[in-house]
């Protein structure tokens, strides 16, 4: 990777008007400004403390709401939640095995956290870019405490299962008394793509996993919904790993405006996705080919730090942001970028994005 090009990038997408992927980034006294607004239009009075009180209730009692879940839980982050979450799942069944996608979050990025903390035992509950289904279960003999199903699989360019195999999935594991967990990081998103209810999403969870700060785009944390019991025995867990910070408003201020106004965009954002991808020309490759959410891959020839200088002269000269920074892809001659389409992307033509994209191969 050339840092050099990537802090040009940065310096040219924060300098844009536009862009067709993620939130345009704003300076952090724009955003403070715009949450003091919040507070007024939310009518928000009352700091939070300790994880009580103020938005913290207020942001706990939505999600409950959209989800269809009788509590949830708001934890700093997703590593904290979703630790916890798989904690009390092993503690109850009386076994440390989980199953879990070889791509999850818990095993890439976490240092073996969840092994070191909790002692969990992972059995891979698929390997490589595939969506889980009840015969992955079905494949996993014995006794497990958990199932965690990453709706949509990130890693695999934001895949997702039909509906038709995640409630077989979902039977499958309360056939042999197994927790169901959902990581939800983009359940908001997933739940468009699978064009259904967040409510009936969940219902087919024992728990559930939603972050406030990559499709909403908050500032940072995350939410653990599911049965009370549940939720106060996480809380307890929140506590233990350090998660009750003295004051968490104005993370929760965000995630509040995020659930007000990016939640109803996300159909259009999806469709949004689709047509840009439908448009692009035959050398640049989405993965899906018809993406599942707004989040997926883009593939093309070329060597990433031209593409990236090509791209870098576009932002600075028409203040458009077509997609992402380019990264080498496994293949060599090949590079990969990701799409995360968002409600920026709603004042541009998704056709006119993808010729833009065209011209930084031609």
């Amino acid at each position: 990777m050339n840092d050099e090009l990537l802090e040009r990038f940065r310096a040219a997408v924060l300098a844009s008007a536009h862009t067709a992927t993620g939130h345009r980034p704003r300076r952090p006294a724009g955003v403070f400004r715009a949450l003091a607004d919040a507070c007024d239009e939310l009518g928000i009075e009352r700091w939070d403390q300790y994880g009580e009180h103020g938005p913290v209730e207020l942001v706990e009692a939505q999600v409950a709401e959209l989800l269809g879940c009788a509590a949830a839980a708001y934890f700093p982050s997703g590593v904290m939640a979703q630790q916890s979450a798989l904690r009390i799942w092993c503690d109850r069944a009386g076994t440390r095995r989980i199953a879990l996608p070889d791509l999850s979050h818990l095993l890439l990025h976490e240092l073996d956290g969840p092994r070191l903390l909790h002692g969990f035992e992972v059995d891979h509950l698929t390997t490589g870019p595939v969506v889980a289904t009840a015969e992955h279960v079905a494949a996993l003999p014995g006794r497990l405490a958990a199932v965690l199903v990453e709706l949509p699989l990130r890693e695999a360019g934001c895949l997702l299962p039909s509906w038709d195999e995640l409630t077989e999935l979902a039977s499958a594991c309360r056939r042999r008394g197994v927790a169901v967990h959902v990581d939800g990081a983009r359940i908001w998103e997933a739940a468009a793509g699978l064009d259904r209810p967040l409510t009936e999403v969940s219902a087919l969870a024992d728990s559930v996993y939603v972050s406030f700060y990559k499709g909403l785009g908050g500032l940072a944390g995350c939410a653990l919904a599911g049965p009370v019991d549940v939720v106060d025995e996480a809380r307890r867990w929140r506590r233990r790993l350090g998660g009750t910070l003295f004051r968490m408003t104005p993370e929760t201020v965000a995630a509040l405006v995020g659930l007000r106004d990016e939640l109803p965009l996300m159909g259009r954002c999806l469709d949004w996705a689709r047509a840009f991808a439908a448009a692009l020309p035959v050398g640049v490759r989405p993965h899906p080919a018809v993406p599942h959410t707004n989040t997926f891959f883009l593939y093309a020839a070329g060597d990433a730090d031209a593409v990236n200088a090509r791209l870098i002269d576009f932002v600075e000269a028409h203040g458009i942001v077509p997609t992402g920074f380019w990264f080498a892809a496994e293949e060599p001659g090949r590079v990969r970028t990701e799409m995360a389409v968002g409600s920026d992307a709603l004042g541009l033509d998704p056709a006119q994005v993808a010729a833009h994209v065209a011209d930084l191969f031609s």
